[in-house]
């Protein structure tokens, strides 16, 4: 039970962080719940949750991150958070350098300014520039809108 407990908060955690770095962790988790399903003792389901961990991270991780740089530089659609860098969004709360909130597509995200000397009102249109974790930093858009 420990083990599918902390597999939820390191995937709530990637969320997060969008890093694909803790998920891996989150999948040695998963792997070392299985090994306590079978009955495995503690030590046991220690050493597959570093394993699977590290050949996640080690061999897992690089295939995604490859597939994902190799999708944006052929044009392909970005997915993830990588996918609202470059996005429109309509400002809800004041942005500035300490808090906002936007809207992107209908969904709600905390917001910052990109260099933190802007502010922006609600109503004005903004641009994702990068997102770091849950919040996005935005920056004027000077591009018409759709």
């Amino acid at each position: 039970m420990l083990w599918i407990v902390l597999a939820i908060a390191l995937a709530i955690a990637e969320a997060f962080t969008a890093t694909l770095f803790v998920a891996m962790f989150a999948a040695g988790a998963l792997a070392a719940a299985g090994a306590a399903a079978l009955g495995a003792p503690v030590l046991v389901q220690a050493i597959v949750f570093a394993v699977v961990s590290a050949l996640s991270i080690g061999a897992i991780r690089p295939l995604i991150v490859r597939r994902q740089n190799s999708a944006l530089e052929g044009g392909e659609s970005s997915f993830g958070l990588a996918a609202l860098e470059g996005a429109q969004a309509t400002v809800l709360e004041q942005v500035d350098a300490d808090r906002g909130m936007i809207k992107i597509d209908g969904e709600l995200w905390q917001a910052r300014s990109f260099d933190g000397t802007e502010t922006y009102q609600p109503g004005d249109h903004v641009r994702v520039v990068k997102v770091r974790g849950a919040t996005a930093l935005v920056w004027r858009d000077d591009l018409p809108h759709l």
